[in-house]
């Protein structure tokens, strides 16, 4: 059966004049308007679709990926406000989403960006967003191992650091003195984490920590100055940001894996930059030695 909200597999039933009907199950046929048609149909006659309620509230499917579908958080704009419902965001739909006043914790305004959780009303099946997110937050203790990765959204800042929302469930903190540059609200990212404080608050870095650190950041340089006829214009001096947008790490772990590839004598410094040598076959042993 399709579900409301969500990208479906569909069969195509039947060809019309508004388009194409798709087999939705118990939800009955569903309209794939024509403009929506892609031009090379699958052989098996299946289309990957998302199903909603249009505006006249009609269930219908679309090829066009929302930036968000139900049960997911995400970073949305204001489009506009209306005094009677509430406010409507770009979601890369052509039908904007509702988010009622009821659901706003603080008013907003066109233009404004704001994290929302999409949800489906149960009752009518519309689909809408809300800023009132611990309502959706996991508040169960997860079950995650030190350097786990995990998929973050960044979505406040405190004076301690920056709030993220992990793995689409639940809520961790990004410490200011753990970070090489700062970050911006909505802002997607991989990170890892790191522990569980006493109340259940979830630590949370952008690198993994030790040996593996070590590990995984030497094999990202080595494999850089490889494809750069061994030599790059990186070394201890570079900037935090310049590092980051690089190798997508922080200054700290970099000069980390600098000195172990140093210390096995894999790399020389160049003053500036850094050469790869050929002389020594580097092992992950020597990074903790």
């Amino acid at each position: 059966m399709a579900v409301i909200g969500k990208r479906n597999i569909l069969s195509i039933e039947r060809s019309s004049g508004p388009g194409l009907y798709l087999n939705g199950g118990a939800l009955g046929e569903i309209l794939l308007p024509g403009r929506y048609i892609p031009r090379d149909i699958p052989p098996e006659n299946k289309l990957d679709v998302f199903v909603y309620l249009d505006s006249e509230d009609r269930l219908v499917a679309t090829t066009e990926t929302p930036r968000a579908m139900v049960g997911e958080f995400a970073y949305l704009k204001v489009i506009s406000v209306n005094s009677q419902v509430g406010a409507f965001l770009d979601w890369g739909l052509s039908k904007d989403l509702l988010l009622p006043f009821r659901e706003q914790q603080t008013p907003v305004r066109p233009g404004q960006w704001v994290i929302v959780y999409v949800q489906l009303d149960p009752r009518n099946k519309r689909i809408f967003a809300s800023t009132r997110l611990y309502r959706f937050l996991n508040r169960e203790t997860p079950c995650y191992r030190e350097n786990q990765p995990v998929s973050l959204l960044i979505s406040g800042k405190t004076p301690l650091g920056f709030k993220a929302i992990v793995d689409n469930a639940h809520e961790g903190l990004l410490f200011h003195d753990k970070l090489s540059s700062p970050l911006t609200i909505g802002q997607k990212l991989n990170g890892f984490f790191r522990t569980i404080r006493p109340g259940g608050k979830i630590d949370l870095s952008l690198d993994a920590s030790g040996y593996k650190r070590v590990n995984t950041v030497t094999e990202k340089i080595v494999d850089a100055l490889e494809r750069n006829g061994g030599r790059l214009a990186f070394d201890d001096d570079s900037s935090p940001e310049t590092i980051r947008e690089a190798f997508g790490i922080s200054k700290k772990a970099f000069k980390q894996a600098l000195g172990a590839l140093y210390k096995s004598r894999r790399i020389r410094f160049q003053n500036p930059g850094i050469e790869l040598l050929d002389n020594t076959t580097y092992s992950p042993s020597d990074a903790t030695a």
